[in-house]
């Protein structure tokens, strides 16, 4: 089994074994008993939770405070983001993830932000560590042997020391770290104290009112466990600490049990809701955008077109021997008195259909072997922009699109209303379309106008498009298998102007579609994600031409099913 693959799984069989450990150990009516009494003292409940989340505060100062250019809503995020991690993954995997966050959602560099987080979460275990020695000595070295917690210390030690000599060469780079000071070691043992407040309310609801002292004994020992423990969230391993230091303290194990296994479900609760939201807030989300943004740029300036330049029409083709020249063939030889040049761009095809599309009067590219339909929308693109054009066209080689129809799609580009152009099947004449793909198009379509922020887009799915020739250059597609919405939502992402315009529609006679609902999804639903969240190659400082009135209106999506 792949390492991924085990990682996916230990955290499920490592939580089953625990909650089993659990349900053995438990005593029901004790465990029934404490949480009617916490949740009757909701207000103490809350004011514990509360002294919760201000922890996790601090410790979001504390790293502000050693990493500058971090700000307080993004280190708050990413340690509830770490924090839901290690609730879910086994072996406290969610650690790696406060410097994913962080690296995902702010511009600052890799090696500032790991080494920060690597020293502050050192320095806390080194802290919870001494708090536990401190306050609970012989319950901490009696329940785990000497030797154990002394090579814990020793690796949480040098694991702090290197940490603190990275942030130190780093900060004379002019990385513009600081070495945690005193004010960021009071702020890490105040928060440990204010997490204690969780166990001590809960405690105190229960019956079995704890001091100070004794409740941060209990978290002390508790996390300093959790530091090597296997299941996601310490379940398990936190309750046996957590019972053996109340126990110790003289709480009965019945309830002792109940208390322990009260504060870890409460801590989780707290994890799996906060955690969530600090996934999404504050913006950019860790997942990324779902949305093209609502203000996108302006549009791209207009290149002066040579009076003689061409029209330039380009179908991909796969195993389309049946189609090809009939579609070659009725591509109009000019529009709007420019001359038409049509190329097939042969995606690997085993049959005739490069030479029936020679035949016919195409200039044939051939990829060699089978790339994708996004490879080939890539090639076809690039062949064109190569022809310095007036405008380009894409439609599919299928028959199921007019070449006839090719001066309307074309005409807003000509014009210069429009950069890209859709031609929409849903807007014009369907002649037939099966009933399930016409249903999986309109889905499809719904989606995607959502994530363009475009009401008006009617049909996501089209096969036929024309671009100016700065679209064409500029156009980026990310992936192989197909293009249709990673090129539309990169195409009005960099500020071209968009419309649509009607156009005629049958369903293929012959050959067979290359989309299968299982593959196609994840595919593109992947590469969509990647799209929205891509920096866009074209770095260049180009002019703009501000949007009118009479401009065209731009949008934002494609899609091809």
């Amino acid at each position: 089994m792949p390492v991924k693959h085990l990682r996916i799984v230990a955290g499920p069989i490592s939580l089953i074994v625990a909650v089993i450990y659990l349900v053995r150990v438990m005593e029901e009516a004790a465990l029934r008993e404490v949480f009617a009494m916490v949740l009757a003292d909701a207000g103490g409940l809350l004011l514990g939770l509360g002294c919760y989340a201000a922890a996790f505060g601090l410790r979001a100062v504390a790293w502000c405070r050693v990493l500058p250019g971090l700000s307080a809503g993004q280190s708050w995020a990413a340690l509830h983001v770490s924090l839901v991690g290690n609730h879910i993954l086994p072996l406290r995997l969610g650690e790696v993830l406060r410097v994913t966050s962080v690296l995902r959602r702010t511009d600052l560099a890799a090696r500032p932000v790991i080494a920060s987080a690597v020293t502050l979460r050192a320095a806390d275990l080194v802290v919870v560590l001494g708090l536990a020695a401190l306050v609970a000595p012989t319950i901490f070295f009696d329940l785990v042997p000497g030797w154990a917690w002394g090579l814990l210390g020793a690796g949480v030690l040098a694991l702090a020391g290197g940490g603190a000599v990275w942030m130190l060469r780093l900060g004379r780079d002019g990385a513009g770290l600081r070495l945690p000071g005193g004010l960021v070691l009071v702020a890490v043992v105040a928060a440990w104290m204010l997490e204690a407040a969780v166990v001590y309310t809960i405690a105190g609801a229960a019956g079995f009112p704890l001091g100070p002292d004794a409740a941060l004994a209990v978290t002390a020992v508790t996390i300093a466990v959790q530091a090597v423990a296997v299941t996601p969230g310490g379940f398990g391993t936190y309750e046996a600490a957590a019972m053996a230091v109340l126990v110790g303290l003289g709480v009965p194990a019945g309830p002792a049990f109940a208390i322990a296994l009260t504060t870890h479900v409460v801590k989780t609760l707290y994890a799996l809701v906060v955690g969530t939201v600090a996934l999404a807030l504050p913006a950019p989300s860790y997942l990324g955008r779902f949305r093209l943004p609502r203000r996108l740029p302006p549009r791209p300036a207009l290149e002066p077109v040579a009076d003689t330049a061409p029209v330039v029409a380009f179908l991909p083709a796969h195993q389309e021997q049946d189609t090809v020249a009939t579609v070659v063939a009725r591509i109009p030889s000019q529009v709007a008195g420019r001359p038409v040049i049509t190329i097939v761009v042969d995606d690997g095809s085993t049959d005739a259909t490069a030479q029936r599309a020679a035949a016919a009067g195409a200039r044939v590219v051939s990829l060699g072997v089978n790339q994708g339909l996004g490879a080939a929308v890539r090639r076809g693109l690039a062949e064109a922009v190569a022809l310095e054009p007036a405008a380009v066209v894409y439609l599919d080689a299928d028959g199921e699109y007019f070449p006839e129809d090719l001066a309307d799609v074309v005409a807003p580009v000509l014009a210069g209303k429009a950069d890209y152009v859709l031609g929409s099947r849903f807007r014009g004449d369907i002649e037939w379309m099966l009933a399930r793909r016409r249903l999986g198009n309109q889905v499809l379509t719904a989606g995607l106008r959502w994530v363009a922020r475009r009401p008006d887009l009617t049909d996501g799915q089209s096969g036929y498009r024309a671009f100016s020739p700065r679209a064409a250059k500029k156009a980026e597609i990310v992936h192989d298998y197909n293009y249709a919405q990673v090129l539309t939502l990169d195409l009005l992402g960099k500020g071209f102007a968009y419309t649509e315009v009607p156009i005629r529609y049958r369903f293929r006679t012959t050959g067979t579609s290359f989309i299968r609902l299982g593959c196609y999804l994840p595919k593109v639903v992947t590469a969509v994600h990647r799209e929205l969240n891509a920096e866009s190659v074209d770095a260049s400082a180009d002019p703009v031409i501000p949007i009118t009135s009479d401009s065209p209106v731009r949008s934002a999506e494609g899609t091809r099913a």
